[in-house]
């Protein structure tokens, strides 16, 4: 199933019987699109679609849009964001619920997941429940390199509080197998959310909050490309990270 295209028609507000006329195809054809992500329509259609629902032909359709325009080493971008609250909300929901493996999210905070997806904590939930390992990289909120953060960033609702409401959400889902929590610093510059084979990654940006700082959208697609990269320094940071009490119920 496209879930990119069937999350982006609700959050639209758009039916299939409504694309279907905006594009100009009949009902079925918009059937046959959410039937398969691997059903695409050719480049100027997948325009009106993309333009007819707010987002962008990459996040419906990334594997012909990347066979058409994608070669070389850039060709594990999906999409890139000049910043991370530019990539539609459809985007992180279609990842969250077609993962069925490994869900990382490698983020100091990770505040804005509660803000910004309806139903997270449902969502992970469900992962977990399905056999899916849920990891969450955090900041310490007592460490020194939190603190320096806070200082740099200067805002009301600091570094240490959007932690501890990451904890907080995670502590409430109670004993749950398959999700776990470690604390670690050397995230502070880096923020690394993967899905199985895909990843948003946003580097940050001097005193800039996480959502005014760019983000790729990446699926892996060869050993060592870009996708591989940032994992391994996600995992090396988790190999080396300190547990977090009273999360999860391990794996």
């Amino acid at each position: 199933m496209n879930v990119a295209l069937r999350d982006a028609l609700s959050h639209a507000g758009v039916t299939r019987d409504e694309l279907a006329r905006i594009v100009g195809v009949d009902p079925k054809t918009v059937d046959r699109w959410l039937g398969s992500d691997m059903r695409a329509p050719h480049a100027g259609t997948r325009a009106k679609v993309a333009s007819a629902l707010g987002v962008s032909a990459e996040m419906l359709w990334p594997r012909a849009v990347r066979a058409a325009i994608k070669t070389g080493a850039d060709r594990e971008i999906v999409s890139a964001y000049p910043y991370r609250n530019a990539c539609p909300p459809t985007v992180w929901s279609s990842l969250l619920d077609g993962a069925q493996r490994d869900i990382v999210f490698a983020g100091y905070t990770s505040y804005f997941l509660w803000q910004e997806q309806p139903r997270a904590a449902e969502r992970l939930r469900a992962r977990a429940e399905a056999g899916c390992r849920v990891r969450f990289l955090l900041g310490d909120p007592e460490s020194e390199v939190t603190r320096r953060r806070e200082a740099v960033e200067d805002v009301p609702l600091t570094v240490s509080t959007r932690i501890r409401i990451t904890l907080d959400q995670l502590r409430k889902l109670g004993p749950l197998p398959g999700l776990e929590a470690r604390f670690s610093e050397g995230h502070i510059s880096l923020s690394v959310f993967a899905f199985d084979g895909e990843a948003l990654v946003t580097p940050h940006i001097a005193d800039q909050l996480g959502h005014e700082s760019p983000m790729l959208h990446l699926r892996r697609l060869q050993a060592d490309g870009l996708y591989d990269r940032f994992m391994q320094h996600a995992e090396t940071l988790w190999a080396g990270g300190r547990p977090v009490p009273d999360v999860g119920g391990g794996s």
